[in-house]
């Protein structure tokens, strides 16, 4: 990949992880990518076409030598600090699309808030949402 990612393409990057993570990329959570994408500001001026591209670009980086550190480096690199909890945030969406958060999302989420330098209570808060949000009657 020689292209400069966006933004837009880190999120994305995020989103694939928190997905894949788990050696695994379910339809709940590919559909709670779509939505979040189609629904949120932060992707307001996102060209949909672009979306399997740049989630295969992100899937070849994890499948490389040291695949998921390198993106973690490249978001890190890539988004600017507004957007840090912003990551995070999308990373516990997709985790939790399916209704059960595994070990390995949950450790790909504490080495996502470790290389965003974000704090334990805004990603407590965050996590905590999540619950509320997906709670079963």
């Amino acid at each position: 990949m020689n292209k400069p990612l966006s933004a837009h393409d880190a999120l994305i990057y995020v989103m694939v992880m928190a997905s894949a993570v788990d050696s695994t990329m379910n339809d709940k959570e590919m559909e709670r990518i779509g939505q979040l994408i189609g629904f949120l500001p932060v992707f307001r001026d996102f060209d949909d076409d672009k979306l399997i591209p740049i989630a295969r670009d992100c899937a070849a980086l994890l499948a490389g030598p040291e695949g998921l550190d390198v993106v973690l480096e490249t978001v890190r690199d890539t988004l600017p600090a507004k957007l840090y909890d912003t990551a995070y945030a999308l990373a516990v969406e997709v985790a939790s699309a399916d209704l059960s958060v595994k070990a390995e999302e949950l450790r790909l989420l504490s080495l996502l808030r470790d290389r965003l330098g974000l704090d334990k209570l805004t990603c407590a808060a965050i996590e905590r949402s999540a619950i509320a949000r997906f709670r079963k009657g």
